[in-house]
């Protein structure tokens, strides 16, 4: 990767566009329950990363929706717009694991459900719509992190196991990459202040650990085969929460809180552009997935 000290100067140059693309999970070889190389505690993260997708990334396109008409910027609305779409097609594709994970035995479906959906709806009108967008920046700013961290380790790409698996979550970061700064700049362009923006990743951050793992213990409380080997699966989540995912990254994702920052302040643009040709050049690993 480039100098993180770098900034991007011209981030409005990336114009986030969807890509048409679908993924086949379980086809034609049947995926196994521990998809990730059979690694338990690592199956159950991703599928519980997977879960939360869908109705997350919903919550954000509301929230940037929501705040649309105040947009007056051309190129902050074409922007936006390609962020929806991207965020879109990041629900559907996520939806087809989900419910393949769900088959294998995963206790996620209720995540992604109507009950769940309407009570987060209700939830948001609560809430100022600066709020909301303010949630969305910061959600947004975590899921760059794990990208960059997805792209960028070679450790992380043997983990995923299951290679349509690794093809969407490799997919996925690329975008989020793409789109990393188009919330951020929308809150800032809608009036959006430094004390809301820092407070609201405070709270997030604080909220982190445990739901991360209080949702994983329970996944994995309710998996038979994982209760009966507590040796085992102790040993893994020590290796998952030390390994490369979480190792620093508490510091990375502090980033945020320091006044005047701006997502674009970490250049990612040689790693963006390598997966581009990795994944979407001549010959590259997903051009026969799009459509």
């Amino acid at each position: 990767m480039s100098n993180p000290s770098m900034r991007i100067k011209d981030h409005a140059a990336v114009y986030p566009k969807a890509r048409r693309i679908r993924f086949t999970f379980g086809e034609p070889q049947p995926m196994s329950k521990y998809f990730a190389g059979g690694d338990m505690v690592f199956s159950h993260f991703i599928a519980g990363l997977s879960a939360g997708f869908p109705p997350g990334e919903e919550s954000f396109i509301r929230s940037v929706v929501r705040m649309s008409g105040k947009i007056t910027d051309p190129d902050l609305k074409r922007r936006a717009t390609g962020f929806t779409a991207q965020e879109a097609t990041h629900g559907r594709e996520h939806r087809k694991l989900n419910a393949k994970l769900a088959a294998l035995g995963y206790p996620i479906a209720w995540i992604d459900s109507s009950r769940v959906a309407d009570r987060t709806k209700q939830l948001e009108l609560l809430v100022p719509a600066s709020l909301h967008l303010a949630a969305t920046a910061a959600a947004e700013h975590y899921t760059t992190v794990l990208a960059v961290r997805v792209l960028s380790k070679p450790e992380i790409q043997a983990l995923a196991g299951d290679d349509e698996v690794r093809n969407l979550l490799n997919w996925h970061a690329l975008e989020e990459v793409e789109h990393k700064s188009v919330a951020f700049d929308v809150y800032r362009a809608v009036g959006g202040g430094e004390a809301m923006r820092i407070a609201t990743m405070a709270g997030l951050l604080a909220l982190t650990v445990p739901l991360t793992a209080g949702g994983l213990s329970v996944a994995l409380a309710l998996d038979t085969y994982a209760r009966r080997h507590p040796i085992l699966v102790a040993r893994q989540a020590r290796t998952l929460f030390r390994g490369p995912i979480f190792q620093g990254i508490g510091r990375e994702l502090a980033r945020y809180l320091r006044p005047g920052f701006h997502p674009d302040d970490y250049d990612t643009s040689e790693l963006l552009a390598e997966w581009q040709r990795e994944l979407f050049g001549q010959d590259g690993q997903l051009v026969d997935h799009l459509r």
